[in-house]
């Protein structure tokens, strides 16, 4: 009976296999049609970035580059406009976005897991409430804040950096990171004598890289694709960031030479991408956490 049984079962698992095999065909053939969908606007603006202000407004939409004029777009687009240098202004404003706000989300990660102050929960609440708010809210009063201080004029990075180096995410982010960290750790450091910030250096950030990548780059890429906040700050065209130097670059007095834009938006959202793909491993495995505590 045993073998009888046995001999079913493994006869019933072999009918079932290519039905499961034509499921599993059918869930990648959908996923490779919904990806070259999404990949429909990218080839789109890589097939208008190879023709001239004249051919963009005449030649009929299509999927794939005629092989044109994109180096001649590319070298026109840095030779007609400050493009590298706003490409270099840009690095060097969310690397310094980055940093800072890498630095203050572990301080801050720190402090709601393992230390006691009295509002702690309600001081939580109000760090994760801010996320509810979009950031055009408080454009106003900012700008208003910097033209007081004259940041705008005279120290447009400043201006650039100083007010976004807080972040409610990255504070949620490493206190939920944290919060998963074994307690026993801590209370070792504790009694070996090692400060706060020594536990920090030693213990925390060995163990939170794939947490920092993650929150790195998110931060990279929302800086690095800044667009209003630059056009109402910054005043100098040398000082400004890529976003609005795609734009700028562009403009050909009252028409828009959408061939220089879309090489222009595909040379801006180069790094970003490089970046992700460089580091898609740790991305993902920056948001891997488990269960609050």
């Amino acid at each position: 009976m045993q073998i009888a049984d046995l001999t079913s079962s493994h006869a019933s698992t072999e009918m079932a296999a290519p039905g499961k095999g034509r499921i599993r065909w059918g869930v990648h053939l959908a996923l490779i049609v919904v990806c070259f969908v999404m990949c429909i606007p990218a080839l789109y603006a890589l097939q208008v970035a190879t023709l001239d202000i004249v051919q963009a407004f005449a030649a009929p939409p299509q999927l794939f580059p005629p092989g044109g004029d994109l180096g001649n777009n590319i070298e026109s687009l840095f030779a007609r406009s400050e493009f590298g240098v706003l490409i270099g202004n840009t690095i060097v404003v969310s690397l310094v976005v980055v940093v800072g706000k890498t630095a203050l989300a572990l301080l801050a990660g720190l402090a709601f897991v393992y230390f006691r102050f009295p509002g702690k929960t309600l001081l939580f609440f109000f760090v994760l409430l801010t996320l509810l708010l979009p950031t055009e809210i408080i454009l106003l009063p900012l700008f208003r804040m910097m033209s007081e201080i004259g940041w705008g004029e005279s120290a447009p990075r400043l201006a650039l950096t100083i007010p976004f180096l807080a972040t409610a995410t990255g504070a949620f982010l490493f206190r939920q990171h944290f919060s998963n960290i074994p307690r026993e750790l801590a209370e070792a450091a504790q009694i070996d004598g090692a400060s706060p910030v020594r536990f920090l250096f030693s213990v925390l950030i060995p163990m939170s890289w794939n947490v920092i990548a993650a929150h790195a780059l998110i931060q990279f890429i929302a800086s690095w694709n800044q667009y209003l906040w630059p056009v109402l700050i910054v005043q100098d065209m040398g000082q400004q960031v890529i976003q609005v130097g795609v734009r700028s670059a562009a403009a050909q007095g009252t028409n828009t030479d959408f061939g220089l834009l879309m090489a222009a938006g595909i040379i801006a959202s180069l790094p970003p991408l490089i970046l992700f793909v460089a580091m898609q491993k740790q991305f993902m495995s920056g948001f891997a956490i488990t269960r609050d505590k």
